[in-house]
């Protein structure tokens, strides 16, 4: 999904019930055909990591069209950031298109037109700090994306681009109608920014099968970021899956020594104890598991989704109702309950929960809303 820094967990293909979600992003592309090709057959070549200060580096061809269609035009901050914004997407400037596997450097974005959310990032606050504006990436924690993939589950934080205009804070996020949080975005370091860069290569690395090439971007993460337990827990992974059972296992415990309730490190650890016959180490972290997910909405969201599929509706409603306990303001909490009790029969709460679905949506979200609503009301209900 929207893309985003990825934290990587070793589990079975069957070991979880999870949900997938696929970021839609705005496509408008324009780049010649030649260019993009030529592009993606250097990218495919196996390479090494780039250095640290050339994942923001602007190339000079970008930034004298940059230049001659936004810096030219205006001094003022406010008209080149919407001027910025315009030249990311319109045919006239690049023409960006999303691509969830385009995990690339401001150069290699610029190459081919394709960026995930996290080259997103880097390409926005790369071009707003040529602008002369305070730009910083943004990292939301708490966000709802998970993937499964060749016996790897992926769980999916989201960034996005920060800037700032005197005392006002701006967020250009691509996927601002597609990621579900509950907590606004936090500005990261450039440090931080650039070790999520790695991290989120070193996932794709994996999935292509080139381990010894994720476990140089891991590393490299780990040494620009190193308090950043998802970065120590996904490296224990490409450790085990390397056959370094010693070296996984510390990072994972690293990794919970920097964030206690770090999911992702203790359902790594639980598994990894429990591959290994050791019950009694993975029973008190499994302890810890449970009740971090018990707190998480989203956890509650994937299973009531989970057992709505499966038919099993009275678990489901139980699991949405306990997402919207934790969570209420989440739309997508209230109709997947609004749908459950409509199955159940039960059309009088699932014209409440689509109401509220309604009144927190916008746009086209909110009108497909209203016309269910309708449509129910219509029926007598």
């Amino acid at each position: 999904m929207p893309h985003c820094d990825a934290g990587l967990h070793s589990c079975r293909a069957d070991a979880s019930r999870c949900g997938t979600r696929r970021w839609v992003m705005w496509t408008k592309w324009l780049g010649t055909l030649l260019l993009a090709s030529l592009a993606l057959s250097a990218l495919a070549q196996p390479v090494g990591p780039p250095a640290p200060n050339d994942v923001l580096a602007i190339p000079e061809p970008l930034r004298q069209q940059f230049r001659e269609q936004v810096l030219d035009h205006t001094r003022q901050p406010n008209a080149r950031l919407e001027r910025l914004v315009d030249f990311l997407f319109s045919p006239q400037g690049l023409g960006m298109r999303y691509e969830p596997d385009a995990n690339h450097t401001v150069a290699e974005a610029y190459a081919t037109r394709q960026a995930n959310c996290m080259s997103f990032t880097l390409l926005t606050v790369a071009l707003a700090r040529e602008a002369g504006l305070t730009a910083y990436a943004q990292q939301v924690d708490e966000t709802l994306a998970w993937r499964q993939d060749h016996n790897t589950l992926y769980r999916s934080q989201h960034v996005n681009a920060g800037v700032r205009i005197r005392e006002r804070r701006f967020t250009v996020d691509v996927a601002w109608n597609e990621v579900i949080t509950r907590e606004p975005p936090e500005p990261v370091r450039d440090d931080r920014m650039i070790a999520h860069y790695y991290n989120n290569r070193a996932a794709q690395l994996l999935e292509q099968g080139a381990l010894d090439n994720a476990l140089r971007h891991a590393e490299i993460a780990l040494k620009l970021d190193p308090g950043y337990a998802t970065s120590w827990s996904n490296t224990g992974v490409l450790y085990l899956r390397n056959g370094d059972h010693a070296r996984a296992e510390q990072a994972y415990l690293h990794a919970l020594k920097l964030d206690h309730d770090n999911a992702g490190a203790l359902f790594n650890l639980v598994t990894f104890y429990l591959r290994a016959g050791n019950a009694d180490a993975a029973r008190p972290l499994q302890k810890r598991l449970d009740d971090v997910q018990a707190r998480d909405p989203f956890h509650h969201f994937l299973l009531a989704a989970g057992f709505e599929r499966d038919g099993d509706l009275e678990r489901a409603a139980e699991h949405y109702r306990k997402a919207i306990h934790l969570y209420d303001g989440e739309h997508r909490f209230h109709f997947g309950l609004a749908r459950v009790y409509f199955q159940q029969g039960d059309h009088h709460r699932a014209s409440r929960e689509l109401a509220r679905a309604r009144e927190l949506s916008q746009g086209d979200t909110r009108a497909l809303y209203q016309a269910k609503l309708d449509t129910l009301r219509r029926q007598g209900h």
